[in-house]
């Protein structure tokens, strides 16, 4: 997997992050609260050490029930002490309550049961609250660290896939293209739309790094010499708007001064949700997304997939897949963090962060914004869309 490129412009911070359940914390934040009737049980758990895959086969045994009548928003990191709801049909509370113990000492706690009118649903979520502490940070780093938490929080980061979506070796994604294109067949139909899913996310990604690229070509260069960086770009996004554009293009693009460019035919969407439309005056809808009231959308490529238009189209055209039959939808290609505190600890070395992030969004790759540098070691699983 290539690196995701940043369009920030602090050198990388030196300190240390490793994932475990004491310096890793993620807190579901709900969509909605239980309704406190019905014929399902919304489930507050605490686990540690376990992925929700593991834990939903725990539950599914210790419940005798199959895994599929588990409800649950999305998927929670290993590496950490994640807290998350589940439902469960009222039927298996009894079940349950006399298993508090034996989960227990599996590292899973229940927390809380709320009676509920319905089952919970895959992106049932607002977001996740994070804790993380990095360790080996020294004042110079702290400081350093305040200041980016203080502008990223205004300006927003590139909303990548984390590398964690494309397994340890980082190639699911050429799995997923061979099942796409239907050169290789797959029983199981969950591992088979899982790795479809991680090409999507890796076109996803691709397309992002060609759009903050084109921002900083934007930003960074003189309208001649931008328009010539395009024209002889490697990327062929780049080189199809470089062969499209003529100066005023870039001139008209330059006036923006937001780290990522909006372009005309952009899929926007009002933020943190709402309804899409597609761009047709870049430089009005460019102040809307400085203030943080809408952001542009990349495609996650399927069927009933909304294009992208004109410009933008252009751009997004060498990362869209056809041959991809699963569902197709749109991603925020560009999020904000909420609620950023940090604390510097001095006697151990240690930056303590919390931060909130909208659902889909990965706390590693905020870090590597932070960071400004890529983070290998690294488990944590996705938020489904």
């Amino acid at each position: 997997m290539p690196f995701n490129l940043y369009p920030f412009s602090h050198s990388p911070c030196d300190c240390y992050f490793k994932p475990s359940v004491r310096d890793f914390v993620v807190e579901e934040i709900p969509l909605y609260e239980p309704s406190g009737s019905g014929e399902h049980c919304l489930v507050y758990v605490r686990k540690k050490a376990l992925s929700t895959f593991e834990l939903l086969n725990l539950l599914s045994r210790t419940l005798g029930c199959k895994v599929r009548d588990i409800g649950y928003a999305g998927l929670k990191d290993k590496a950490a002490t994640t807290y998350q709801y589940l439902s469960i049909h009222r039927s298996l509370l009894p079940r349950l309550e006399s298993a508090f113990e034996a989960l227990a000492e599996k590292q899973v706690k229940i927390l809380h049961i709320t009676p509920h009118h319905n089952k919970l649903k895959i992106g049932h979520l607002k977001g996740n609250r994070f804790f993380v502490r990095l360790k080996k940070c020294t004042p110079l780093c702290a400081s350093k660290i305040h200041s980016i938490l203080a502008a990223l929080g205004q300006s927003g980061f590139p909303n990548y896939f984390g590398g964690q979506r494309f397994g340890k070796d980082g190639d699911n994604f050429t799995s997923g293209k061979a099942l796409a294109h239907k050169q290789v067949q797959m029983k199981n139909k969950k591992m088979s739309n899982f790795l479809i899913s991680s090409y999507q996310s890796y076109l996803f990604n691709e397309w992002l790094n060609a759009r903050v690229e084109l921002s900083q070509i934007v930003h960074n260069f003189s309208p001649n010499d931008a328009l010539k960086a395009l024209r002889y770009s490697s990327n062929p996004a780049l080189q199809a708007l470089g062969q499209e554009w003529k100066i005023q293009a870039l001139k008209a693009l330059q006036a923006q001064k937001q780290p990522f460019v909006i372009l005309k035919g952009d899929v926007m969407c009002h933020y943190p949700f709402g309804k899409t439309f597609i761009c047709d005056e870049p430089n009005i809808e460019a102040m809307r997304f400085m203030q943080k009231d809408v952001a542009p959308m990349g495609a996650l490529c399927g069927q009933k997939l909304i294009y992208a238009q004109t410009d933008a189209l252009l751009c997004e055209s060498p990362f869209i897949d056809k041959q991809i039959k699963t569902s197709g939808t749109r991603r925020y290609a560009w999020v904000w963090a909420e609620d950023i505190e940090g604390e510097y600890i001095n006697q151990k070395a240690h930056f303590e962060l919390h931060f909130s992030l909208p659902k889909g969004s990965y706390a590693t790759t905020f870090l590597e914004s932070v960071l400004h540098r890529p983070l290998d070691s690294m488990s944590e699983e996705y938020d489904e869309e």
